[in-house]
């Protein structure tokens, strides 16, 4: 019998694979899309679109398949603005209310959730899924939500409201990147890097989130966390390789994490006046100066998730670029 899958954030980056990874495995994918969303990376997998907004519970309610066996919530905002908080605490929080609240009323038999390996905060070693979490970065609203929007899905699993099993994925690479790391790839490509980050983190394949999330619905364990890690580089490991890759310039070390943090407060004062996001924000400048590392032992065990080599990551996603003209 064919298995019914409801996703949101199926025009991003990361839902985008995953809704087509359930169709590769022969699911009915259904996808929440806001009106004004690009269906572009959708367009040779068939799924039945419901134009509707997570922050919108009767849409949300309109558009959930009855019976359906899974809810892939993967829509979220990333933002790292201040100015945007408010907002983004209706998409991240408001959102996974109500997508839980439909699951349930829907039957779902399990709810899987993405949420970030920032959850956890920035801590000083590496951290798994039993790791205490810091709330000391809870200033970033990015890391905040995403912490609160796993608790209500904890906290449904727990009271028996749904099934639900939580995705963490550390720096994620691959073909669909428009926004991520593509950003960096870019101003590498044109020249304009005006320096590298000494932060660090974990990178994973977008194609191996996607098949994890599937595993997820099959095998994950009732309120259980997945962090999605991979391979360990500096960020400036990661613009070496791009700069090798596209025949470019880069830096040869780090810019101080003191001078990144004084030129995001300068754009952040500056923004105040103008109201224009700048390139640069105290939240950003906070995230890219520190190491990040993450064990994710639990889902290779579990859901047999494959790390792959950054190299090649670095590579499909530039590649990709390449054939859709993003680099120019």
């Amino acid at each position: 019998m064919t298995q019914t899958a409801f996703v949101t954030g199926a025009t991003g980056f990361v839902g985008s694979h995953v809704a087509r990874e359930l169709h590769r495995r022969g699911w009915a994918v259904h996808v929440l899309a806001r009106p004004t969303s690009s269906l572009e990376d959708l367009s040779d997998v068939p799924v039945t679109v419901h134009l509707g907004d997570v922050v919108d519970a009767a849409s949300v309610d309109a558009a959930m398949p009855p019976d359906v066996d899974g809810v892939f919530h993967v829509a979220a905002s990333t933002n790292l603005w201040s100015r945007n908080n408010a907002a983004q605490s209706r998409i991240n929080l408001d959102g996974t209310r109500n997508l839980l609240d439909a699951a349930e009323a829907a039957g779902a038999r399990r709810f899987v959730h993405t949420s970030s390996f920032v959850a956890w905060g920035f801590l000083d070693r590496e951290f798994n899924e039993d790791s205490p979490r810091t709330d000391a970065t809870d200033w970033i609203n990015y890391v905040r939500t995403k912490h609160l929007s796993e608790q209500m899905v904890l906290d449904a699993a727990a009271g028996g409201r749904v099934d639900a099993v939580i995705l963490n994925p550390g720096n994620v690479l691959g073909p669909g990147d428009r926004h991520n790391w593509s950003r960096l790839f870019r101003m590498v490509n044109d020249g304009s890097l005006p320096g590298a980050p000494p932060g660090g983190g974990n990178f994973c394949d977008v194609r191996e989130v996607a098949r994890a999330h599937v595993q997820a619905w099959h095998r994950g364990a009732t309120g259980q966390r997945y962090l999605l890690g991979g391979e360990f580089a500096s960020y400036l490991q990661v613009i070496v390789l791009a700069g090798e890759m596209l025949g470019a310039p880069v830096p040869g070390k780090p810019t101080p994490s003191w001078i990144l943090a004084a030129v995001a407060r300068a754009k952040s004062l500056l923004a105040a006046l103008t109201g224009k996001k700048p390139d640069l924000t105290p939240e950003e400048a906070a995230i890219i100066t520190r190491e990040i590392r993450c064990d994710s032992g639990r889902a290779q065990r579990e859901l047999d998730y494959r790390a792959m080599p950054l190299r090649d990551m670095v590579l499909d996603t530039i590649e990709w670029m390449r054939g859709k003209g993003l680099l120019q």
